[in-house]
């Protein structure tokens, strides 16, 4: 397949540090892979996409995340009804200077070394704010690193804290699984709502992860579950049930004991501590 390569100077105005556009892909398979000397992240609004990369293909659905660099070739597919990406190419001097101002980045993302594009995954929520933040960046005025980094900033902060917690060699079908159940609408329903997501048996998920994570699928999700729960007791007055309940396990003794095996204290016990005692000791 051939390549065709996008300059800096055919994308971006005299100050623009910027181009978001907005694509309903069509279903042919690309005539060539394109490549380019800026930088692209690009994401999956809507629909399934066909992602063709010099060493093969893959498919990535609604909330997929594509971080292209200048080494980065690839060409994209729709394989739905109405496939919406949003592609937003950013400029080079200020992906350099934020990676000189940050060093967490470095080795991640735009910053990787890696042959092909890094890949990371949204949940709805995720990329429901995503997309309201887009809204701002497409109609600010001024095409300006500012804008750009306002947009940049949170999104990258909240992807870090994913892969801090992720090793690198996970599979991207449990990867998106892991992201997708942070979201509390899907770890109510449990480790069968992490499994749903990855479209695999219960068995091969449960291997997978034991071995990568050293967790099974209710470990790694009740993990989450009481995180929320313990930022809820932090940050809120909700009523104990109420919590437990939004966390997915209404049974309280059952709720209690999850708790403070995570915790090390009761759930009236963490609120004392985060909340009261420190704001008024």
């Amino acid at each position: 397949m051939t390549i065709q390569l996008l300059k800096t100077q055919d994308i971006f105005g005299p100050s623009a540090r910027y181009h978001l556009a907005r694509a309903e892909l069509g279903k042919g398979r690309p005539r060539h892979l394109h490549g380019h000397d800026f930088h692209e992240l690009l994401w999956v609004q809507n629909g399934v996409v066909r992602h063709h990369l010099p060493d093969g293909r893959e498919d990535l659905t609604e909330g997929a995340l594509v971080f292209a660099g200048p080494l980065h070739r690839h060409g994209l597919e729709g394989r739905a009804e109405a496939t919406l990406v949003v592609s937003l190419s950013l400029h080079p001097e200020v992906i350099a200077d934020i990676g000189r101002r940050h060093p967490d980045v470095s080795g991640q993302f735009f910053w990787s070394d890696a042959p092909t594009p890094i890949r990371a995954h949204l949940d709805s929520r995720q990329l429901a704010d995503l997309n309201h933040a887009a809204l701002r960046l497409e109609r600010a005025q001024a095409r300006s690193a500012l804008e750009l980094e306002t947009f940049l900033l949170p999104l990258l902060a909240r992807l870090l804290d994913e892969v801090r917690a992720l090793p690198p060699d996970l599979p991207l079908w449990l990867a998106q699984a892991c992201a997708a159940v942070q979201d509390p609408a899907v770890f109510r329903d449990g480790a069968a709502g992490l499994v749903a997501r990855t479209g695999k048996v219960h068995a091969h998920v449960s291997r997978t992860m034991r071995r990568l994570l050293n967790l099974s699928p209710s470990e790694y999700v009740n993990r989450l579950r009481m995180e929320f729960a313990a930022r809820r007791l932090a940050g809120s007055t909700d009523p104990l049930p109420e919590i437990a309940t939004d966390c997915g396990i209404p049974n309280m003794s059952h709720f209690h004991k999850l708790f403070r095996d995570h915790h090390g204290l009761t759930p009236a016990g963490y609120r004392r501590r985060f909340q009261r005692d420190l704001i008024q000791p």
